[in-house]
């Protein structure tokens, strides 16, 4: 019998993360609300481009990663195809 095992990724860098002791309110904003506060946490955090690399790797559409809002990434994504 074959089972089709997908692979995780490896979110270990996580716990290292500044966002992980703050807490998501600021990394996920209401619509229109400022991500200067996260983006500022971001700035301070050593697995920044971690963090940045798997938003951009797993398309992530939500919140702040890496220290760039949805739009940044997005922008980001269409100049680097």
């Amino acid at each position: 019998m074959f089972i089709d095992t997908v692979t995780m990724p490896d979110l270990a860098w996580q716990q290292e993360a500044l966002c992980a002791q703050t807490g998501a309110d600021f990394f996920f904003p209401e619509p229109g609300s400022s991500v200067r506060e996260a983006k500022r946490i971001c700035g301070l955090c050593p697995i920044r481009s971690a963090c940045l690399e798997y938003a951009l790797d797993n398309d992530e559409r939500f919140g702040v990663w890496g220290g760039l809002s949805e739009k940044e990434r997005l922008a980001l994504r269409r100049t680097s195809h």
